[in-house]
């Protein structure tokens, strides 16, 4: 059984008396983000920004502190739980915001560009971690213990005690380069949701089936209801599903069964 998490883990020192342990704040409270409000609640005060006056409401209502302002972004630890194509817009806002010492965060599908994102337009004194959570509130429904999260650590060394904490909620914690991980992601991820639209457009459920068609039908529907931001993020945001993709359908149209030991030509 896993030890509990220490909040403690979230930070290189100790913090005044009159403070909270950890503080971690979640820019962006769409699904995502309301999951990692939910899974960090218990171990650190959560606080929450959104520009939706909407999800703000909906914030509060779950127990979390709503931060109108970006000059409220004061926690330790900022997660930004936006999509891709909002990242850099967020960067610029929060940007003069920050102080010394935070950890920003993203966790975005791809890596390579949010990393460079968050090198450009972020200040030099907050540490930087690119992450990227391989499961969503669907495949996490019934928990956090055994998923992966993948981090790449950009800038400082803050990552290694998050990595405990994340480490102790029961998650898989692998650390790679971003392009490391997106070269991975387009085989493990990005094939997979074309995979998976692609399997849709074929037409209805046929009623004479075998387990293995149930079981790769019942793989491919965890993703096909994913936002569109994602299914943009992971087939055409990494630069290496593209190649992938070409391979697949020449190994679709040259398919054959495989050779036995021992047999002949």
């Amino acid at each position: 059984m896993n030890a509990s998490p220490r909040p403690s883990d979230f930070r290189p020192a100790p913090a005044p008396a009159d403070a909270p342990a950890a503080s971690v704040a979640v820019v962006g409270f769409g699904a995502f983000g309301r999951l990692v409000a939910e899974a960090l609640a218990p171990h650190a005060a959560v606080c929450v920004h959104d520009r939706s006056p909407r999800a703000l409401a909906e914030a509060e209502a779950a127990g979390f502190r709503p931060v109108p302002d970006l000059s409220g972004l004061s926690a330790e630890i900022v997660v930004l739980a936006v999509p891709l194509p909002a990242l850099a817009e967020v960067l610029r806002a929060i940007a003069p915001h920050l102080r010394p010492g935070q950890l920003v965060l993203d966790v975005c599908s791809v890596k390579e560009a949010p990393a460079r994102l968050l090198r450009d337009l972020l200040p030099p004194f907050v540490e930087i971690l690119a992450t990227h959570p391989m499961f969503g509130p669907q495949s996490a429904r019934d928990g956090l213990a055994g998923r992966q999260i993948v981090l790449c650590p950009i800038r400082g060394r803050r990552w290694r005690g998050l990595a405990r904490f994340l480490r102790r909620l029961g998650l898989e914690v692998l650390r790679a380069t971003p392009e490391e991980h997106d070269r991975q992601a387009a085989l493990s991820q990005g094939l997979t949701h074309l995979l998976a639209h692609a399997f849709a457009s074929l037409g209805e459920r046929p009623r004479i089936r075998t387990r293995s068609f149930e079981l790769m039908s019942e793989a491919l529907a965890m993703v096909l209801d994913d936002a569109p931001e994602v299914f943009e993020a992971v087939t055409r945001a990494n630069p290496h599903v593209a190649p992938l993709r070409a391979r697949l359908v020449e190994a679709l149209s040259t398919a054959a069964p495989p050779a036995r030991p021992g047999g002949t030509a």
